[in-house]
């Protein structure tokens, strides 16, 4: 029985060992790095470490004051859409100067139809935007708002206004090109 006992919890040992050797780590690559605002956990969307290769994302965030939170809220999406409409505008301009420079087109030229799809993208993209997250700091009542855009939904729509708002039909055909290669 000694005996038994014995080899029971030398078993016992050794798997104790080998389990706490083969620790798995659940976030080896640092995935799901912490998002710390003021001391508080948030979800790393807040932190701005949300992204997704179909889609345009952007974080805004409002104090909630004596306005109320309706007024915050439409705030903190105003910030958010703003982020978005940066980011959907600066990848846009910088593949239709590329286009322009791989075709050699003039540069004053190539500079303002690339001014104006900026424009109009920063346009498509709000319009195609939707609230997908909302998190509310606990201590500051400070409200932050996940914003998105679908990519290919903001190029349709960005090539419509193109057809129609840009004056020359050689600028808006060099834009279209460009485009393609976004989607």
């Amino acid at each position: 029985m000694r005996k038994l006992l014995q080899n029971g919890l030398t078993m016992l040992a050794a798997a104790w060992l080998l389990g706490g050797c083969s620790h798995k780590d659940p976030d080896p690559d640092g995935l799901k790095s912490q998002c710390t605002i003021q001391g508080v956990e948030a979800p790393r969307w807040v932190c701005g470490l949300h992204h997704e290769s179909t889609a345009y994302t952007g974080v805004g965030s409002a104090k909630i004051g004596a306005l109320g939170f309706g007024f915050a809220r439409e705030e903190a999406l105003t910030n958010a859409r703003a982020d978005l409409a940066r980011q959907a505008s600066l990848e846009l301009k910088s593949r239709l100067n590329n286009y322009y420079r791989s075709t050699g087109a003039a540069q004053e030229e190539a500079e303002r139809v690339a001014e104006q799809v900026s424009q109009i993208a920063a346009e498509a993209t709000i319009a195609d935007s939707k609230q997908i997250a909302y998190w509310e700091h606990p201590d500051t009542k400070t409200i932050y708002v996940l914003v998105k855009a679908d990519k290919k939904s903001v190029i349709q729509s960005l090539k419509k206004r193109l057809s129609n708002r840009l004056k020359s039909q050689k600028a808006a055909k060099a834009a279209m090109k460009a485009l393609q290669s976004a989607e």
